[in-house]
Formats: C-alpha cells, structure tokens, sequence
C-alpha cells in the first residue's frame, strides 16, 4: 500500500508469459444458472448458441456447465495462480455473457492494481538510468529544436 491507500506493484510478467509462447491463465469457467428463473435466460441462451463456440476457441479452458434450482446466475472464473473470479449475469443477453467471458479470459487473475514504474529491476545500476544524452559534452550546449523552411525563410519549431 502507498500513502495515498491504494495498492500498487511493480510491473511483472506471469509465469514469464510471452516469453516463449502465450499460456492463458484461464484453467476454468464454470457458468451456473437456474433452468427455469426469469433473470438466466439469457445464460440459457447462450448455453444454446454460443457455449460450444467458446470452447472451440479456448481448448485450454475447462467450461462447465451447471443447472441448479433457485440461483442468481453467475460465471466463475479460476486462474492457474489460483485466484477465483465470480461475475453476476443476472438478466444479461447472450452477447454481454460472452464479453464477459472474453474479459475473464483475458485477464489473468492478479488483482487490478496501480503500476508503480514500467521498469524493475532487483539489482539496481548505483549510475543512475541512461538517456542519449547521459554524455553530451557540455560544449555543445543545451538541445534545441530543428529549424523548418516554408519556403520563405526559416521558420524555428518551438
């Protein structure tokens, strides 16, 4: 936690993700939803039309699906660092359930927190970052901006 109360990390990878080849971190999608309750119709829908098309797309992914008596529908989400999402589909159509899929599947499952810096290191340089001009001889003066020609003259870009 920062002093302002939020929490923030550095930038990570997971499990070297990208590195050599994408793994998605999504191990599991459970979808409940009542056979007969107004609000998971449209989870029936979708279990009709578009639950075979997710899973053809996302072959690493176990879809359950599973009927119960007298539930609020839900999606549950788990992630191979065994962190558990659930998501509330409650009265949704079947294209909000699947943008709802498409985000847990591309998330990956660490908390949304505020990046500290897009850089870390565990062995920092005591010399500081290095910027081009780390050692432009002092000589030479501060940088200024190109000059443009319109055609006149020279105009100086500020």
């Amino acid at each position: 936690m920062t002093s302002a109360g939020t929490p923030s990390r550095f930038l990570k990878s997971v499990l070297q993700n990208g590195v050599g080849r994408y793994v998605c971190q999504l191990k599991r999608i459970s979808i409940v939803f009542s056979k007969t309750g107004e609000s998971s119709l449209g989870v029936r829908d979708f279990i009709e039309d578009g639950v075979v098309d997710y899973a053809k797309k996302n072959p690493g992914t176990v879809v359950y699906v599973s009927p119960q008596q007298r539930v609020r529908p839900r999606i549950v989400a788990e992630y191979l660092n065994g962190a558990v999402r659930e998501e509330t589909v409650t009265s949704k159509t079947s294209s909000q359930i699947s943008e709802v899929l498409t985000k847990l599947t591309n998330q990956s499952g660490l908390d949304i927190i505020r990046i500290r810096k897009p850089f870390h290191t565990d062995n920092p340089s005591i010399q500081g970052l290095w910027h081009p001009f780390t050692n432009r001889p002092p000589r030479l003066g501060a940088v200024r901006p190109l000059r443009q020609s319109d055609g006149k003259g020279t105009l100086e870009v500020k």
